[in-house]
């Protein structure tokens, strides 16, 4: 057993948990890990494994392909809408598999987690006859439309406009941070269609086509070089009439849904890329001798630590849901996760820069596409095991700001959680 599941089941013998999961999960599991062995690239479970760019290419080409081939994208939905039904005991057990794997889970991230449960939840049957089926073969691509230059946290405060016209709606106005809208078939918009309506009022929802004269994208390039975010400006694009999700004027409330989608995934899978990261960075101040130095060692530890509280809380988050029950202390969690794993990993990369020193000025990822664990380029390079620390250091600031940025989920926590009267309100909000 590995020193982070030793920790990991003498934390839970403290709290009497029984980590052991059912019967007909192990099984499950096994199904799955043999499938993934079976239609992986050979030697993808070798230490070391590497794939030329070229061999990358043609894999993320035909991975969504296979993936629905074997019923694994959006398994957890239900039959009738293309899933496989799975219970929420084995949709945890098949993404502990892929994980484990490092195997891509979706075929689109947006459509998969976000689009697809939000029209589930929210959608008409002809909106879920006409988009799901496109989410499930990883065929149609999405990106999100809701921040803007001068509404981000504040998000109800948008000046993007749709007005009706004939049997379409014309857009007008300006995202930003629309993360791959350059490569984005449809975009989740949320627009003001009632100018007279309280702020929180009069938004609706609506699934905008993105190739389309009236839709501009332009890239925003960060500091390491990739424009992986964009601004979106919209100047009368169109949009069908029927492609209002959720009801006109009620987008506030699917937004807030898709929302609770983003913040509540990966309960017992989150933590393992920030394990991989400990690993890597502990290799590094072994091999430099950074580990020689007191507080590097203290603040590697309490990385460490965390990364085990964040996976003994997705545990208890998990047993809170198969049983049904309401505990408070468990609530409390699904509302400060998202600020405690942020702002953890926010730590982490400014130790990360300290341990890797110099070598952490290195931007160049090399041309295999890998890198840093969680990162969407990662290189393992002779002698030192990661390269594209400064990609990794840029994109753990960003964390902390999208899907909640911390000063909202503080709020949130003071208001609804300890009950702390609302934030007073500057004259005219």
């Amino acid at each position: 057993m590995s020193p982070v599941a030793e920790t990991a089941l003498a934390v839970a013998r403290l709290w009497d948990m029984d980590l052991t999961y059912p019967q007909d999960a192990e099984t499950f599991r096994t199904e799955i890990r043999g499938w993934l062995e079976d239609n992986l690239p050979k030697g993808w479970f070798s230490p070391g494994f590497t794939m030329t760019s070229d061999e990358r290419r043609t894999f993320n080409e035909e991975w969504p392909a296979k993936m629905f081939a074997g019923g694994w994208i959006c398994a957890t939905w239900p039959k009738e809408y293309g899933g496989k039904g799975l219970s929420i005991m084995q949709g945890v057990v098949l993404a502990e598999e892929f994980a484990r794997a490092k195997a891509p889970m979706r075929g689109d991230f947006f459509g998969d987690t976000l689009v697809g449960p939000t029209l589930l939840q929210w959608g008409t049957e002809e909106q879920k006859k006409q988009f799901l089926p496109g989410i499930l073969k990883g065929a149609t691509r999405w990106c999100q439309g809701f921040s803007e230059p001068n509404s981000g946290s504040d998000l109800a405060s948008l000046k993007t406009t749709a007005v009706l016209d004939g049997d379409e709606w014309v857009i007008n106005g300006q995202k930003v941070w629309t993360t791959q809208g350059h490569n984005a078939d449809y975009c989740f918009l949320l627009t003001r269609t009632d100018q007279t309506a309280t702020k929180h009022k009069g938004i609706s929802y609506m699934l905008v086509p993105m190739n389309q004269s009236g839709v501009e994208v332009r890239g925003i390039t960060q500091p390491d070089g990739t424009a992986e975010f964009n601004e979106v400006f919209f100047t009368n694009a169109r949009c069908p009439k029927e492609n209002v999700v959720g009801g006109l004027n009620n987008g506030w409330a699917v937004a807030n849904s898709t929302l609770a989608f983003e913040r509540g995934m990966s309960a017992t899978t989150g933590f393992r890329r920030f394990e991989a990261e400990y690993d890597i960075m502990r290799q590094v101040a072994e091999q430099n001798g950074a580990i020689c130095h007191h507080d590097i060692r203290q603040r590697l530890m309490k990385y460490y630590t965390k990364i085990q509280i964040l996976r003994i809380n997705g545990l208890r988050s998990l047993s809170s849901t198969l049983n049904q029950t309401k505990d408070l202390s468990v609530m409390a969690l699904g509302v400060t996760n998202k600020i405690f794993w942020s702002e953890m990993h926010k730590e982490a990369m400014e130790l990360a820069l300290d341990i890797f020193g110099a070598e952490a000025m290195l931007a160049d990822c090399g041309p295999d596409g890998e890198g840093w664990p969680g990162t969407a380029r990662e290189k393992r390079r002779p002698g030192y095991p990661v390269s594209c620390m400064v990609s990794a250091f840029f994109f753990s600031r960003s964390e902390t700001i999208w899907g909640g940025t911390s000063q909202i989920q503080r709020n949130i926590v003071g208001e609804r959680v300890l009950g702390l009267p609302k934030e007073p309100k500057a004259p005219g909000e």
